[in-house]
C-alpha cells in the first residue's frame, strides 16, 4: 500500500522535474519577443534553447557518481538550489550572451533533476510499490512539451519575458522547504569510486556535439552544413569510444554500458528512446505545421495540444490502478499500439484533416504514452539493486534525453528534406514526416515484445 508519507516524497521530489522538464520548452514561445529584446537574429535566439538541451544532455551522465558520492537528498537539493539562481540570473540577463551563459548553468542544475530524483523515490517507494507511485509521476516529462508553450503563451500574455524564468523561484523554493521533511536521507555510497574523467571527457562532449551537430543539419542555415555533419561524425566517434572504455575500465565507468546487457534494462533503453522521440518528435513537429499551414497563433496551438496532456494524465492514473495487475508486456503494447492509431492521422497531414481529428489523435497518444513510460521505468528499478539506483536512474534518463533530443533533431533533417522536395506543397511535408514517427513506433514494439509477459510478483495493490 503507497501510504501518504511515499505521497509527500514523491510530491516534492516531482517540483524539481516539473522545472526542468517544463524549461526545456516554455521559451519556444517567445523567441520573437527575444529576438525584440536583445536586437537579435533568429538563429542567434535560438541558442537560448539549444544551450539549455546541449548542457541537460552533459549532466544527466553525471547524476549517478554525483549521488553516490555526496548522497542522493543533497545532490537533489544543490541541482534546485542552483537552478532557481539560474532562472534569476536568466530573468536580469542584459544580453543574449549573458542569457545563453544563465540558460547553460540552468541546464546543467537541470539535467540532475530527473535522475537524482527518480533514484530517491524508487528507493524510498522499494520494489513492490515503485510501479504506482512511478506511474503517476512519470507523467510530468509526457506533460512538459504540452505545457510548455502553453505556460509560456500565458505568462507573456500577462507579464514581461523575465516571468518565463521567475515562475520557476516559488516552485523551488517550496521544493527546497520540504526537502528534509519529507524526502529520506540516502548516504554517500562507500567506498566511494573515483570520478571517470576518461569517460566524462568523452561521453558529455560527445552527446552534446552529436545533438548539436543533428540540430544544426535540421536547421540548415545557423552554421555550414560541413560542419553541421562534422560535428555529428565526430560526436559519433567519441561515443563508440567511451563504450569502448566502459567495457574495457576496471573503475566504475560513468554509465555502464553491461546495464544494458541485464534483462530487461536493455529493452527498457531501447523503449525509452523511442517514446522519447516520439513525444518530443512530435511536440516539434506539430507546433511548426499548426502555426505554418494551419494558420494558428501560439496561444491557439498551444489549446489544441493540450488533449496529449489530458490524455496523459489519464493514463497515468489508470496504469497506477492496473500495473500491479497486469504485465508490462502487456501494457507497453497496448500503449504503443494507441501511440501508432495517434500518429497515423498525422501521416495525412497536407490533406485537410480537422483540428478535431489532430485534438482527438492527441488525446489517444498521450493515453498510449502513459502506458509505456511508468511500466518500463517500474520494471526497470525493480530489477536494479537499491546502491545501483542512482547509476541506473542515470542511465535511463540520459537515453530518454537522448531519444527526446537525437529523436527530434533527426526529424528536424526529415522534415527539412521533404520541404525541399514538395516544394508548396508544405504541410504534405509534415506528413511525410510523421511516417518516419510512425517507424518508431513500430521499432518500439519490436523491442516490446521481449518484455515479460506475467506480472511482477508481490507488487503492492
Amino acid at each position: 500500500m503507497v501510504d501518504a508519507a511515499l505521497w509527500r516524497t514523491a510530491f516534492v521530489l516531482v517540483l524539481g522535474t516539473f522545472m526542468a522538464t517544463l524549461d526545456t520548452t516554455i521559451v519556444s514561445v517567445a523567441l520573437d519577443v527575444l529576438v525584440d529584446r536583445f536586437d537579435a537574429s533568429v538563429t542567434g535566439i535560438q541558442w537560448v534553447s539549444t544551450a539549455y538541451l546541449l548542457a541537460v544532455v552533459a549532466a544527466v551522465p553525471a547524476s549517478g557518481w554525483l549521488a553516490d558520492r555526496f548522497g542522493g537528498r543533497r545532490t537533489w537539493a544543490v541541482a534546485v538550489a542552483v537552478f532557481l539562481v539560474a532562472s534569476a540570473l536568466c530573468a536580469l540577463a542584459w544580453s543574449l550572451p549573458s542569457l545563453i551563459a544563465f540558460r547553460v548553468l540552468q541546464g546543467l542544475a537541470g539535467g540532475l533533476l530527473p535522475p537524482v530524483g527518480q533514484a530517491l523515490l524508487a528507493r524510498a517507494a522499494g520494489r513492490d510499490r515503485i510501479g504506482r507511485v512511478i506511474s503517476v509521476v512519470g507523467v510530468v516529462p509526457l506533460l512538459s512539451p504540452v505545457l510548455g508553450p502553453l505556460a509560456g503563451g500565458a505568462i507573456l500574455g500577462a507579464a514581461s519575458w523575465p516571468w518565463l524564468f521567475l515562475v520557476n523561484v516559488p516552485v523551488g523554493a517550496v521544493a527546497l522547504l520540504l526537502v528534509r521533511r519529507c524526502v529520506p536521507a540516502s548516504a554517500p555510497v562507500e567506498p566511494r569510486a573515483p570520478f571517470d574523467l576518461r569517460g566524462a571527457a568523452l561521453l558529455a562532449p560527445g552527446l552534446a556535439v552529436l545533438v548539436f551537430g543533428l540540430t544544426e543539419v535540421g536547421r540548415g542555415r545557423a552554421v555550414p552544413l560541413g560542419v553541421a555533419v562534422a560535428a555529428v561524425a565526430v560526436g559519433a566517434v567519441m561515443l563508440v569510444a567511451f563504450v569502448v572504455h566502459g567495457l574495457r575500465t576496471t573503475r566504475v565507468p560513468l554509465i555502464d554500458p553491461r546495464l544494458f546487457t541485464r534483462p530487461p534494462l536493455g529493452v527498457a533503453a531501447v523503449a525509452l528512446v523511442v517514446l522519447g522521440a516520439s513525444v518530443f518528435g512530435t511536440m516539434f513537429l506539430l507546433p511548426l505545421y499548426l502555426q505554418g499551414a494551419g494558420g494558428l497563433t501560439a496561444w491557439e496551438t498551444g489549446l489544441l495540444l493540450a488533449p496529449q496532456g489530458l490524455g496523459a494524465a489519464a493514463g497515468s492514473l489508470w496504469v497506477s490502478r492496473v500495473v500491479h495487475r497486469l504485465a508490462a508486456r502487456t501494457l507497453v503494447l497496448g500503449g504503443i499500439t494507441l501511440v501508432a492509431l495517434g500518429t497515423a492521422v498525422f501521416t495525412q497531414l497536407g490533406h485537410d484533416v480537422p483540428d478535431a481529428a489532430i485534438a482527438v489523435s492527441l488525446l489517444v497518444r498521450g493515453l498510449g504514452a502513459a502506458m509505456i513510460g511508468a511500466p518500463v521505468l517500474a520494471l526497470a528499478y525493480r530489477g536494479v539493486e537499491p546502491a545501483h539506483l542512482p547509476r541506473a536512474a542515470g542511465a535511463l534518463n540520459l537515453l530518454n534525453t537522448l531519444g527526446g533530443s537525437v529523436g527530434t533533431a533527426v526529424l528536424a533533417v526529415v522534415l527539412q528534406t521533404r520541404l525541399t522536395g514538395r516544394g508548396p506543397d508544405a504541410a504534405a511535408a509534415f506528413g511525410d514526416t510523421f511516417w518516419w514517427v510512425l517507424a518508431l513506433t513500430a521499432l518500439a514494439a519490436l523491442a516490446a515484445t521481449r518484455l515479460p509477459g506475467q506480472r511482477a510478483r508481490g507488487a503492492a495493490a
